[in-house]
């Protein structure tokens, strides 16, 4: 099961670096600074920052539905479930969020994919117990976090990096009560985008 996990979080990773660099403007566009955007706008590639973009929103659909088949197992105590779908909650808003800018920027938002389709890529069926769920949810909350660092070494501007590191933090607090809950140590200082 370790590896199977671990292979999609790299894929996630992965899936965001090898994507296009986002720009200042699509950045700030995330951040809720559409009039900075604006400016930064002119000149620039909107057709990479909506390929790059549509990439996370793909992997935002599929958090969504992670934890709808995790709360859809009945392996979640009540306490649990709560959290998850507070979690679930997070993702929406960054998937509406990019859903805006993709748009925004005069692209298409990627569609999502069915529960079923989400269901056996992730491989849901080997989930046994609510310690698997909550371990499936820390990989895949773990590689979100490095995805979106892995693109803050692009950028020139330390402010744009500064907010490509603010969109990690959902994911990161996600990882961390994740990890807590399941009764493990914390990663280690600088235990992230490596």
């Amino acid at each position: 099961m370790g590896t199977q996990r671990f292979a999609h979080v790299t894929t996630r990773r992965g899936v965001l670096q090898g994507a296009a660099v986002l720009s200042a403007g699509a950045v700030a566009l995330l951040a809720g600074q559409p009039a900075t955007a604006a400016k930064m706008s002119k000149g620039g590639n909107s057709a990479r920052d909506v390929s790059t973009l549509n990439t996370a929103l793909a992997l935002e659909h599929e958090g969504i539905n992670a934890y709808t088949l995790g709360a859809q197992s009945n392996l979640l105590d009540k306490q649990v479930l709560t959290v998850a779908v507070k979690f679930q909650d997070d993702h929406k808003a960054h998937r509406d969020k990019l859903i805006q800018v993709i748009r925004m920027l005069g692209g298409t938002p990627v569609k999502e994919k069915s529960l079923a389709e989400y269901a056996k890529e992730l491989d849901v069926a080997r989930l046994k117990t609510q310690a698997d769920v909550l371990d499936f949810a820390a990989g895949l909350e773990k590689g979100a976090v490095n995805a979106y660092l892995g693109i803050i070494p692009a950028f020139s501007d330390g402010q744009w990096a500064k907010l490509a590191g603010q969109l990690a933090t959902d994911e990161r607090e996600h990882f961390t009560v994740l990890t807590q809950a399941l009764g493990r140590a914390l990663p280690a200082p600088l235990g992230f985008g490596a």
